[in-house]
Order: C-alpha cells, then sequence, then structure tokens
C-alpha cells in the first residue's frame, strides 16, 4: 500500500524544491538577484532578477542542476541572521524584507543548502534525499513586478509543477491536456458560439449557434425559478449616483463601477442588481401576508475589471446576473435560504453537476452593519447548513461587505471546481432603503433580504458547461439537435418532409443540401458535435423511414421518424446528458 503524503509534507517538500530550484539557477546563470518562491496548488515559483532572459530553451539545463543538487543528499540548515543588513548586502528584495520582519520585531532567519542560502522562515525537508522520487517540471515563465508594484522592477518568474511522485506529475499532465482541448474560448470559436475581439475588450460576442446556447439556458432559469415561487422583474441598467451612495456601492465598489453623467447629474452603470430590486419592493407598502417576495432578474451588469484579469467568459466586464433578492420575515428565513439550496440542487443535478462543494463565508473586514445583526445573519446559515447535514467548510473574512454567505464550487468531469452560485443574507440594505411590511399587529416592521445566483452569471456557465461537456452538449443544449443527409438530389425531398416533421415537433434541424459527398456531410455534422445524423436514401424514401448515426459513429438502419420523435423527446424532458 502507498504511503499517504499529507498536505503539510507537500508543502514543506514544495518550498525545498523553491530553495533548489533557486540555487540552480543561481549557479547557471550570473548576476542573479533573488526574490522570493512561494507554494502553488500545483507546484511552485520563484522570481529572479538577472541579465539573462530565460527561455524554454534554458528548462532542461536548469531541472538537470536541480536534480544533482537533489542527488547530492544535501542538508537544509537552519540559522538564525543577527546583521542582516550585511549579510543580504548584495540581494536588495531579501535586504527590504529583512528590514520590514526587523521592525515588526520578528527574528531574521535563514536556510542553507550546501553553498547557497536564503532568507526564509521554513520548515523544510531535512535533507534533498526526501525528493529523490519527486516528480517536477518547469511549466513556464513569466513576467513579475517586485511585490505586485507597476512601479517596481518586473521581475522573471519560473513556475514549477511539483508532485510526490513522478507518477502524479504525469496525471496532473494529463489533466492540463485535457483541460487544454475543452478550453472555452477555442471551442467557443471552433463551434461558432461566441469570441472576443480586442474591439471591446472584456465584452464577449455570441453568435446565432451561441445564442440558442444561451436561450435554453436563460429558458430552463426562467422555468425553474418559476416553478419555485419566484415572479421576474427587470431593472435599469443606468441608475442614479445617490441610489449607490445609499447601497453602499460607491464606497465598497468604487473602483469597479463605470459611471457617466445624463443631464449634468451623475449616473453609474451597475455593477450588480440589487439596488433596484429595492426599487422595485419598495413601490408599495406589503403585509406580513405578502411575505416573502421572490424576485428574479436576469440582469445585465458591467464591472470594471483589470485587463489582465480578463479571461474568455470567465473574467469579463459585462454579464447577465442570474439574480434573485427574496424579501422575508426573520421567522422565514431557514426555509427560503433551504427552498434556494434545493434549487441549486436541482439546477446543478440537471446540467450533471454532483459533486458539489459548499463554503460559508463570514463577515470581511470592509463590511457594514451591527455586529448583532452579522452574528444573527451568520448563525442562520450555519444552522442551514447543519440541519440540511451538508458539508461544507467555513471561509474566513471572504462574505460580501453586507452580509455573510453560502457559495457553491461544482466539480466538472475532470475534476476542476468552479464557484457559481450564492446565497448571501442582508440585514443591511433593508435598513439603508428603509424598507418595510406590515406585520400582524399592524405596526411596520423591516424585512430581511436574501441575495442569491444559481448559475454565478449567464456568460461564465456557458463558459463552464462548454468545457464541462467540451462542447458535446446534451441534446436539450446543442444547437442544432439533428442533421439531415439526403444522399442524392432526388432525395431532397424526402429530407425535406422528414426536416419540416421535425420542425413542427419542436426539434433545432439542418439539412445539407451541397454538392458535397455525403461522407464529407455526414463528417461535417460530426465535427460539429451534432447529436444525430439522419442519412436518407431510397430505402429509407420509399419506406418512410431513417437511417440513424450518433456523434460517436453508432449507425442504426431502418427506424422508424415517429420512434426517432419520440425517443429524442423523452430524452429532452429528462434533460438527459447522455444521448
Amino acid at each position: 500500500m502507498a504511503k499517504e503524503v499529507s498536505v503539510e509534507y507537500i508543502d514543506k517538500a514544495r518550498h525545498s524544491l523553491a530553495h533548489v530550484l533557486a540555487r540552480a539557477v543561481s549557479e547557471l546563470f550570473d548576476d542573479v538577484v533573488l526574490g522570493i518562491g512561494p507554494n502553488v496548488d500545483n507546484g511552485m515559483y520563484y522570481d529572479f532578477q538577472l541579465p539573462h532572459a530565460l527561455t524554454e530553451a534554458d528548462f532542461g539545463a536548469i531541472e538537470a542542476r536541480m536534480s544533482e543538487i537533489i542527488k547530492s543528499d544535501t542538508d537544509f540548515v537552519f540559522e538564525e541572521i543577527s546583521d542582516y543588513a550585511e549579510y543580504f548586502k548584495n540581494e536588495p528584495y531579501k535586504l527590504e524584507l529583512a528590514q520590514e520582519y526587523a521592525n515588526a520585531g520578528d527574528v531574521i532567519t535563514a536556510y542553507s543548502l550546501g553553498s547557497f542560502t536564503d532568507m526564509c522562515a521554513g520548515p523544510h525537508v531535512a535533507n534533498t534525499r526526501e525528493l529523490r522520487n519527486w516528480g517536477f517540471k518547469i511549466a513556464s515563465i513569466a513576467g513579475a513586478y517586485w511585490r505586485g508594484d507597476s512601479g517596481r522592477p518586473m521581475l522573471q518568474r519560473v513556475y514549477v509543477h511539483a508532485f510526490a511522485s513522478t507518477k502524479e506529475l504525469k496525471a496532473y499532465h494529463k489533466f492540463l491536456e485535457e483541460a487544454k482541448k475543452r478550453d472555452h474560448r477555442l471551442l467557443g470559436v471552433q463551434h461558432d458560439l461566441f469570441d472576443l475581439y480586442p474591439e471591446g475588450p472584456g465584452f464577449p460576442f455570441f453568435f446565432p449557434k451561441g445564442m440558442v446556447l444561451r436561450n435554453l439556458i436563460e429558458a430552463f432559469w426562467r422555468k425553474t425559478h418559476t416553478r419555485f415561487g419566484y415572479s421576474e422583474i427587470k431593472t435599469p441598467i443606468i441608475l442614479n449616483q445617490d441610489l449607490w451612495h445609499k447601497s453602499g456601492h460607491w464606497e465598497h465598489y468604487r473602483d469597479n463601477m463605470y459611471t457617466t453623467t445624463i443631464d449634468e447629474a451623475d449616473f453609474a452603470v451597475k455593477p450588480m442588481n440589487c439596488p433596484g430590486a429595492m426599487l422595485v419592493y419598495k413601490r408599495k407598502m406589503h403585509s406580513y401576508r405578502d411575505l416573502p417576495q421572490r424576485m428574479g432578474e436576469l440582469g445585465l451588469v458591467h464591472r470594471h475589471e483589470l485587463s489582465g484579469t480578463l479571461h474568455g467568459l470567465m473574467r469579463v466586464r459585462c454579464f447577465t446576473q442570474d439574480d434573485a433578492h427574496i424579501f422575508m420575515m426573520p421567522e422565514q428565513i431557514k426555509d427560503e435560504v433551504k427552498n434556494a439550496i434545493t434549487m441549486f440542487k436541482y439546477v446543478y443535478g440537471v446540467f450533471g453537476f454532483s459533486n458539489i462543494r459548499v463554503e460559508l463565508s463570514t463577515r470581511p473586514e470592509n463590511s457594514m452593519g451591527k455586529d448583532e445583526d452579522w452574528e444573527v445573519a451568520t448563525k442562520a446559515l450555519n444552522d442551514v447548513l447543519d440541519e440540511l447535514e451538508m458539508d461544507y467548510v467555513i471561509n474566513p473574512g471572504d462574505g460580501a461587505f453586507y452580509g455573510p454567505k453560502i457559495d457553491f464550487h461544482l466539480a466538472d468531469c475532470i475534476g476542476r471546481t468552479w464557484q457559481c452560485g450564492t446565497i448571501q443574507l442582508d440585514f443591511q440594505m433593508p435598513e439603508r432603503f428603509n424598507l418595510s411590511f406590515t406585520g400582524a399587529d399592524n405596526a411596520k416592521h423591516r424585512p430581511i433580504m436574501v441575495h442569491h445566483t444559481t448559475l454565478g452569471s449567464i456568460e461564465r456557465f456557458m463558459g463552464i458547461i462548454t468545457e464541462h461537456f467540451a462542447a458535446r452538449f446534451p441534446l436539450w443544449l446543442s444547437p442544432v439537435q439533428i442533421g439531415i443527409v439526403p444522399v442524392h438530389d432526388e432525395h431532397n425531398s424526402y429530407a425535406d418532409e422528414v426536416y419540416n416533421k421535425l420542425v413542427d415537433n419542436g426539434f433545432r434541424a439542418h439539412v445539407d443540401k451541397s454538392n458535397g459527398t455525403m461522407g464529407n456531410k455526414i463528417k461535417s455534422y460530426r465535427n460539429e458535435l451534432t447529436p444525430y445524423v439522419l442519412i436518407l436514401g431510397d430505402k429509407e424514401k420509399s419506406e418512410g423511414t431513417i437511417s440513424l448515426r450518433n456523434r460517436d459513429g453508432k449507425q442504426v438502419n431502418d427506424i422508424e421518424l415517429e420512434s426517432f420523435i419520440k425517443d429524442c423527446k423523452e430524452n429532452i424532458v429528462k434533460h438527459a446528458t447522455e444521448l
């Protein structure tokens, strides 16, 4: 049985490999100045300043030198540094850090690896022999400003993948290859779904097939929210600046907002939908008998994201948030949160996500509101998760500025996790907007509010499922569900007849009457990942049947069209993820 390696030991070994990397680079190249070398999820990196511009051509030499150092069976030796100014006089970045640590009253420590010494708090493995079975490989080189400050020098960051065995390293690289093939940015263009252009950085374009997919997701969202008791609203994209001061967004979110002037008054393009929902609720007086009020909105929002953070549909500057806002009495909190979680589980199951990780995020530093409100809100969410017997982890300090939240992370078919749904409990907004309802005692009371989004955003969710399914969408989501190939021109009339029958039954079909060969037409549909291709020749025309080939190449002949239609309808009604 293989020995299990603890997370703590993996961190220690990766950090030790970072020192091995730093020593290797220092020995191979002249005038190396050291930055820092922390761990990351799949290994570690180290920042260097050196006159030689590192390229992939250097990777082999660096890796070979790292292997030699590991095989040397060298101890990691700890020491305390008293005269750090002298010790790091040739290492300006280390000296800067040492001065900050000393000013904070910390002891300056270092580890030596043979003749190489690096300032570090540790811990490390005892000897490099412990790293002999590890698998490591340089992944990439990137530029990185010292301490993330664009006004400071640009260093060369060397990323290394590192795992406890070469087998794990190979498995990770196989995973990366699979993830690369599923990159939604490539698949979106390849299958004519969506793209981003330099004329609108962070503002996606959706093509006809992409709009079919998008509309199907939105239609499912509407149907599901109606089923769970929500009414749909729509609020303006641009609203007066005063509203954003009242909501707290101007104070807490100003740097991410776009602003404009209309009729000499200041306005903001909404980064969130919630203030608009407040005005919808406030349009009239509500009785306790009217609560809960559940409002859903597919609201287009804009946020100013830095150009370096933009990534396909996953990080954009405008997106449609599938929002919901629930206004309720305090005693309704648990039932409403449970209802939302039930809906979330249903939605994720339909799209084929069964592995869900849940996080409870607590009060952040930049929060607003009273301590007692935060305590009540956090306890309510905690109690709901406990009562539902859901596994979850606490994410300290990562709540919204107006309330704690529950986040839902979905694992896709190759094990990657995506943060999608969130449920946020809010005592602050109803207070700021002076919302009220009339209670059974005929007195005015303050409602409690839940903000939640199930998919996160339509755009990002489209990117996620494009990668999850590798663009092999289930029948109900496929932009073109059925391709029709008449063998010769004389079969075109029968192809039209079949096409009309399919369209009349609600299917998205397409007939290829081009001059290409039958084989090329079938191949074209398969390349487009069309779920089904119907091949119609003499026999099919005379007998009123179809020959069916699915996108995996399986073919079945002599099928009754009505039987095929019935099976497809059943597949779609079930939202099946397989054909």
